[in-house]
C-alpha cells in the first residue's frame, strides 16, 4: 500500500472514531438529560453547545432541573426527544394508517389540538381555538359539517368558552384539522403544555355596563401565542382571560393570568382612567383563585406583559411532578414581589401599581346574563342565551341554531364558560321568533330553577380521568330536582366535575360535585360518587366553596341536592337572598345540617 493511500485510510478512519465518539458524548448527555446518568459521574460528557432557536428557553430549563439533580417527567423527555411540531408529519401518516398513538404520541397531537382519550372511547376528541369565544355562524354550521363527516355528529361547548368534538378516528384526525382551517378555525396549541383558548367577555360590544370590549385584546394575544414557538411546551397547561367589566363574569380568577377592565380614579399613582388590573395565580381544582397583584396596565400592554410572566414560568416552573408544575407552585414558593419583580427585570421597566382604594368597585353582575333576553347597549337590539343540557348539542342543532343567528341576529354566535351560548344582535321585533326557534329544537332560553346554571365535565363516559358520569349524573339531577323541589324560585349553579383537574369549575358553583370513587363492601368494591362543596361564587364575589360531604354514591346525589336547595328556600332571607349569600350567612356547616333534617336525607339516613 503507498504512503498516500495508507495516509489516507488513516485520515478515514480518524475522521469516523471523531464522528463516533461525537455521537457517543451526545448519547450520554442525552441520557444524563433524561435523568439516566447522574450529572457529574465518571465518564460525564463535556456540556453540549448552547440551545439556540425557539425551543431553547425550554431546553435551558430542562438541563437546568437535571444539573439541580432534578429528574425530568415523561412529557418533559417527550418533548426533548420528538418537539410535537417537528413530529407531525410521522403523526400525520401513522393515523392515516388507522394507527393507535402510543402515550409520547397521544401527547404529541395534543399541541395540534387532538386528545386520545382511550379507553372511555376509542377515538380522539378535538378542543378548538375560539378566541373570545366568538365565531361566525358559517364556522358554527361548518364545525358541525365536520363533525358529521369525521366525528360522533355533536358538538360540546366547553367551559372555557370553546367547542371540541368527539368520536374522531385515527384516519380522520388531520382531515377534520385540515377542515377547521378552510372555515378559518385552528386547534393549535389546545392542548398538553399550551397556553389554552383565550376567554373574554361573552357580551363584549353589547354590554352598556362594561368598561371595555375585550374582543381585540382576545384575538390579539391569541395571534401573539399562535406565532410564537417559544409559548409552546411550557411545563405546564396555561389559561389566559379578559373580562371586561361587564355584566357577564368571565371567570377570570380562575386563570393563570387575568385581566380585569377597572376605573382608576383620581389621586392614584396613574392618570385617571380604563386600565387592566392584573390578577394572578388561578388554578380552582387547587382551591386557589387568581389574586390581585396591584398592578394596572394599559390595554395594549397585556401582551408584553403576559408574555413575561409566562416566560419567568418557562424558566422556573417544575418539570418534574406534574401535580406541582402550574404557575401558582412557583409563586407559593417565591412569593408574588419575587415573582414580580422577575417579571420586571425581563421587561426592563416597572409596573404601575395602583391602591384599591383608588379604583372603582366592580358594579354587580348578572349569573344568569348568560341565559335568556337581555337589552344591548344598541337600541333595539338584544342578546339571548340559550340553555344547553350539559353543553351538548346535536349537528343538526348546530345547523339550525346557525341559521336563527344569521336570519335573525348579526350572524355571530358567542360560546360563554357556562356550557351554553348566546345570539346577539337581535331585534326586539325578531325575539319572539328566536325563542320559538330555540324551543322547537328541543332547547330553551329560560332562566330558571336549575337546569340553567348546569355544569358538566365530560365524566367517565369520555375521560380516563374522570371518576363518575358527569354530564348523565347532572341530567338525574336536573329531572329529580325539577320534579322534587317545583317551587325553586331562583336560578342555582350546580357544577359536576369528574377529577380533582376541575373542568368545570366546582368549586366556584353554589353546589359543586366532584367525582370519587364510593367503597361499598369489605373488599372494596366501589360504585360511582361524589364529594360535595357548597358556596363557591365568582366575580365581585369570589370565592373556594367548603366540602360538607364526602363519598356521596351517585344514586344518593339527586337527594342531596334537594335536601339543600329545600333547606335552603326554608331559611333564606327571602328570594332576593341568593344561595351563595345565604351560604356566607349562614356558613356551610349549618346549611349541612339543616339539609340533613330534610325528610329525604331523614329517611335515608
Amino acid at each position: 500500500m503507498s504512503e498516500t493511500t495508507t495516509q489516507s485510510a488513516a485520515g478515514a478512519f480518524e475522521a469516523e472514531q471523531k464522528r463516533y465518539l461525537e455521537g457517543f458524548a451526545s448519547g450520554i448527555a442525552a441520557v444524563r438529560l433524561t435523568g439516566g446518568l447522574a450529572p457529574g459521574g465518571a465518564g460525564a460528557a463535556a456540556p453540549p453547545a448552547e440551545p439556540t432557536g425557539p425551543d431553547a428557553i425550554h431546553i435551558k430549563a430542562q438541563d437546568r432541573t437535571v444539573r439541580d439533580g432534578g429528574k425530568l417527567c415523561d412529557q418533559e423527555k417527550w418533548k426533548r426527544a420528538e418537539n410535537p411540531f417537528d413530529g407531525h408529519n410521522r403523526l400525520i401518516r401513522e393515523a392515516a394508517a388507522g394507527k393507535q398513538p402510543k402515550p409520547e404520541d397521544n401527547f404529541r397531537w395534543r399541541y395540534h389540538g387532538m386528545f386520545w382519550v382511550a379507553p372511555n372511547q376509542v377515538s380522539y376528541m378535538c378542543r378548538l381555538r375560539i378566541p373570545n369565544g366568538i365565531l361566525h355562524h358559517w364556522q358554527f354550521a361548518g364545525v358541525a359539517d365536520l363533525a358529521d363527516q369525521h366525528g360522533g355528529g355533536y358538538v360540546h361547548v366547553t367551559t372555557r368558552a370553546n367547542l371540541q368534538v368527539r368520536e374522531i378516528d385515527p384516519e380522520h384526525a388531520q382531515p377534520f384539522l385540515d377542515g377547521l382551517t378552510d372555515i378559518g378555525l385552528t386547534a393549535r396549541g389546545a392542548g398538553a403544555d399550551n397556553i389554552r383558548n383565550v376567554t373574554g367577555s361573552s357580551t363584549a360590544g353589547i354590554d352598556a355596563q362594561e368598561l371595555l370590549d375585550t374582543r381585540p385584546l382576545a384575538k390579539s394575544w391569541h395571534n401573539w401565542i399562535l406565532n410564537d414557538r417559544s409559548l409552546y411546551g411550557l411545563p405546564r397547561k396555561f389559561n389566559v382571560a379578559f373580562d371586561g367589566s361587564g355584566v357577564m363574569p368571565t371567570l377570570e380568577e380562575t386563570n393563570d393570568i387575568g385581566f380585569q377592565a377597572v376605573e382608576v380614579l383620581d389621586g392614584a399613582a396613574v392618570p385617571p382612567g380604563i386600565y387592566m388590573r392584573l390578577v394572578l395565580g388561578g388554578i380552582s381544582g387547587h382551591r386557589d383563585l387568581a389574586r390581585d397583584t396591584g398592578i394596572v396596565l394599559k390595554p395594549e400592554d397585556c401582551n408584553a406583559v403576559a408574555d413575561a410572566i409566562i416566560r419567568v414560568f418557562i424558566e422556573n416552573g417544575d418539570r418534574t411532578n406534574r401535580n406541582k408544575s402550574r404557575m401558582k407552585y412557583v409563586l407559593d414558593a417565591w412569593g408574588f414581589d419575587k415573582y414580580l419583580a422577575a417579571v420586571e427585570d425581563k421587561l426592563g421597566r416597572k409596573l404601575d401599581r395602583v391602591a384599591p382604594e383608588h379604583v372603582a368597585p366592580r358594579k354587580p353582575t348578572d349569573r344568569f346574563a348568560h341565559v335568556g333576553v337581555h337589552a344591548q347597549k344598541q337600541p333595539g337590539l338584544n342578546w339571548i342565551g340559550v340553555v344547553l343540557p350539559v353543553g351538548k348539542m346535536t349537528s343538526d342543532q348546530v345547523r339550525a341554531l346557525a341559521k336563527v343567528a344569521a336570519e335573525c341576529g348579526d350572524g355571530q354566535i358567542r360560546l360563554t364558560v357556562w356550557q351554553n351560548f348566546i345570539v346577539s344582535g337581535v331585534p326586539d321585533a325578531k325575539v319572539a321568533e328566536v325563542e320559538a326557534r330555540v324551543e322547537a329544537l328541543g332547547l330553551t332560553t329560560k332562566a330558571a330553577g336549575i337546569r340553567s346554571g348546569l355544569v358538566a365535565c365530560t365524566g367517565a363516559r369520555g375521560c380516563k380521568f374522570a371518576a363518575s358520569d358527569t354530564k348523565g349524573h347532572a341530567l338525574i339531577i336536573a329531572d329529580h330536582v325539577e320534579k322534587a323541589v317545583p317551587n325553586l324560585d331562583v336560578p342555582v349553579n350546580v357544577h359536576l366535575t369528574g377529577c380533582h383537574h376541575s373542568c368545570a369549575q366546582h368549586y366556584i358553583g353554589d353546589i359543586g360535585l366532584i367525582g370519587a370513587k364510593v367503597v361499598v363492601s369489605e373488599e372494596g368494591d366501589t360504585v360511582e360518587g361524589y364529594d360535595v362543596v357548597v358556596g363557591g361564587g365568582f366575580a365581585e364575589n369570589p370565592k373556594i366553596g367548603t366540602e360538607i360531604w364526602k363519598a356521596v354514591k351517585a344514586e344518593d346525589a339527586p337527594a342531596r341536592v334537594e335536601a339543600l336547595l329545600r333547606a335552603y328556600l326554608a331559611l333564606r332571607q327571602g328570594p332576593e337572598e341568593s344561595f351563595q349569600a345565604f351560604t356566607s350567612r349562614t356558613g356551610a356547616e349549618a346549611l349541612r345540617d339543616a339539609a340533613e333534617d330534610q325528610p329525604a336525607l331523614k329517611a335515608a339516613a
